[in-house]
This record gives C-alpha cells, structure tokens and sequence, in this order.
C-alpha cells in the first residue's frame, strides 16, 4: 500500500492536467467556492481533493512549512471531512464522520484510494450501508460557521457525495450557494447522477478519467512489486483502478469467493431451464449471498458483470483485451465464453444493474437475487441472432 497519509499533488497518481488546473486557478486567485470531483472507484478522486485542500491551505500560509506538516497528518484545523458513516461497536448512536476520525486518517494512511466498501470494512461495519445524513449536516454547518483557525482558507471534503440523503442536501443547500468567506467545498463522487441537481448546478465539476496502464504501471513498479513485468500486467486488468490493481497484486481474497459464487450460480442456472427440482438450489444460492452485506452483494454482482464482459470478448476473439484468469478446478472460460454474445450481455448486464439499484434502495436482496437468478436460466440459453 501506498503508506501515506496527508497527499501532495506529487503523491497523486497521473491526472497532470487536474493537477496543473488547480494550480494555475489557485495562483490566479480563481477559486469556485464548490467543486465536485467526478471520478470512477480508484481514479484519484480523493487524493487529489486533500492534495488541492493542502495546496489551498499552504499556498496562503504565513507558515508554509507548518502547514504541511500539519496537513501531512490530516490534522489540518481548517482541513474538514465528511464521509459516510454508521454505527459500529463504539459509536452506537448519531454516528458523524468527527467521530471517526482516527480512524479516516489510518484509513488513508493505508488506502488513499480505498473504495467505500474498504472503508466500511475498515471500520468494522461492511455489513451495513454507510450513510452522509442529517447529523452530518448539522455538524458541517457548526464546523464551518467558525473563523479559519489560521486565518486563510477553510476547506471541506466531503467524499462520496452520493451517499448524502436528501435531509442533509436540503440542509447544506444553502451553505454551499453561500459559503462564508474562503470556505472552498470539494465533493468528491463515483456517480454525480445520484447527487441532487440543486447541489450539482451550484458546484463546477471536473471530471477525472480512469488512470492510464502507464501511471498504474510506474506506481506498482518498485514502490509495490519488484517485477515490472508483472506491474504492466496488473496495471492492464485494473481497468483504470488503482485499488482494483492493489487489490489484483495483493490477491484480494473476495475475487476469489465472488468467483467462487459466480460459477456455482451461472453452473446451477444453466441446468434449472426444465428442471423445478433445481430451482430450489438457486433458492438456497440466493438465501446464502443474502447473508452478506448489500455492498457485498452490490461489489459482487459488478464482478458478475465484468465476467460476463470477458467472456463476451473472449467468444468474440478479442483475447488481447481478456484479463481475467480463473482459479475454480473443472471451470474452462473459453468453453463458457460462447454462451454470451451479442443476443444476450445487454440483458444480462441490464438485469445485474437492476438488481444493483434495487439492493442499494434496501429491497428484499433473497427476492431480487433470486429473480435475476431464474431471469438468468433462461438468458444463458439464449441464441445469437444470425446476421443474414
């Protein structure tokens, strides 16, 4: 792992022209007063915005030296967080990202570009939904109603913007169309159409694109492998990731389950088409995966996606661009591989991504999963159409 807590803009991984933005709009004094950076899972998202918010800070500071220091340790007092949050075995009631901040700073230290699903787990909780709510609100609105400690800039992170419920939009609304003097918001998102349009249009985005092979590639190589070779590798699979790639060079064990339930699933639904007495073991898979937690569910049927993406390319003689290798004993992907073309990915990624949504907005994970389930025995029989 990268091993750093407060991020330099040098710290940041590829983006130069983000980087360089940032700079030339701080030095011309051309600061919005609300950003949100939009940005896939292990973009840089986040590295960038505390890297920006320490660039703010330090640029104006009497003491530049100082200020690094302090924003080196994330301990900043006009450096501000917000993120999701929910109760744990020591926080039981009106959780708040302030109570949480040892722990946000141990986090970064060791995953600055963690994904949601890694800070939840991280505190203990990756069975539950982190939540931006309402207490939250009210504890930026109080935390920023106080003058700059240093008397420059104020700035406040708020990572995975997504995760903010409409009471606490509503609440922040005001705030940020008008901030106090040199308050600077930095929304920090993976899905800007999830964030309310009275909070989007008062704030500029900039979009982040998914880091090159190259940029992947230079950050593994020495700092995480010793082999080069196998850092182009990584960097290839990690489809623009950086978690991705540090999760495939570190052999996350969850890639291997969710495989593991994928082929057990796609095994058991090829033979259900015809046959009632197998549906009742998709019923026992649907009951066993609702017993992990909705980010569980949700990150695994995105595996389930990508696997089918790979053996659609695959079927189609793209092997240049598949990365993925099996482990399970007796699974061959290229025997797979044509049962999914063009006659059926669209509708299987459909369904995925519907039942994506529906776990997200808490529904029944037994019921959504097992009706995507028998949608799938019949989707796996599914023929190409003939181009005549």
């Amino acid at each position: 792992m990268l091993y750093i807590c407060g991020m330099f803009f040098k710290d940041v991984i590829g983006q130069d022209h983000i980087k360089n933005h940032l700079k030339s709009t701080t030095e011309k004094g051309r600061i919005p007063h609300a950003q949100i950076f939009v940005g896939k899972e292990g973009s840089g998202t986040l590295a960038m915005a505390i890297a920006y918010a320490q660039y703010l800070l330090c640029s104006t500071s009497n003491d530049e030296e100082s200020c690094k220091v302090k924003c080196e340790k994330l301990a900043h007092p006009d450096m501000h967080f917000a993120f999701p949050v929910t109760s744990n075995d020591k926080i039981k009631k009106h959780p708040v990202s302030n109570l949480f901040l040892e722990d946000w700073r141990a986090f970064i230290k060791e995953q600055p570009y963690g994904s949601l699903y890694n800070w939840l787990q991280f505190i203990g909780v990756e069975n539950k939904q982190g939540l931006i709510g309402v207490d939250e609100a009210q504890s930026i609105v109080k935390s920023l109603q106080l003058k700059s400690y240093e008397g420059g800039f104020k700035v406040m992170v708020i990572w995975m913007a997504e995760k903010m419920n409409i009471s606490a939009a509503n609440k922040l609304l005001k705030l940020i169309e008008e901030p106090p003097e040199k308050t600077v918001f930095i929304l920090c998102t993976e899905d800007e159409e999830q964030i309310i349009n009275t909070i989007k249009s008062r704030c500029q985005a900039i979009h982040f694109p998914a880091l090159s092979e190259e940029d992947i590639a230079k950050s593994l190589f020495p700092k995480e492998t010793n082999s080069e070779s196998l850092a182009y590798k990584v960097a290839h699979q990690a489809e623009g990731n950086y978690n991705k790639a540090l999760h495939l060079l570190h052999h996350d064990s969850s890639d291997i389950i969710f495989e593991q339930w994928f082929i057990t699933w796609i095994r058991t639904a090829f033979k259900a088409k015809g046959n009632a007495t197998v549906v009742q073991q998709l019923i026992s898979w649907s009951d066993e995966i609702a017993k992990s937690g909705r980010e569980t569910q949700k990150r695994f049927l995105r595996y389930c996606i990508q696997f089918f993406r790979q053996a659609m390319l695959l079927n189609y003689n793209a092997e240049q661009i598949v990365f993925l290798e099996t482990e399970t004993a007796g699974f061959d992907l290229k025997k797979f591989a044509p049962f999914i073309h063009s006659g059926n990915i669209l509708e299987i990624s459909n369904e995925l991504n519907t039942a994506i949504y529906h776990i997200e907005r808490n529904g029944n994970a037994k019921i959504i999963l097992l009706d995507v389930s028998i949608k799938l025995t019949r989707l796996l029989h599914a023929k190409e159409a003939k181009v005549s």
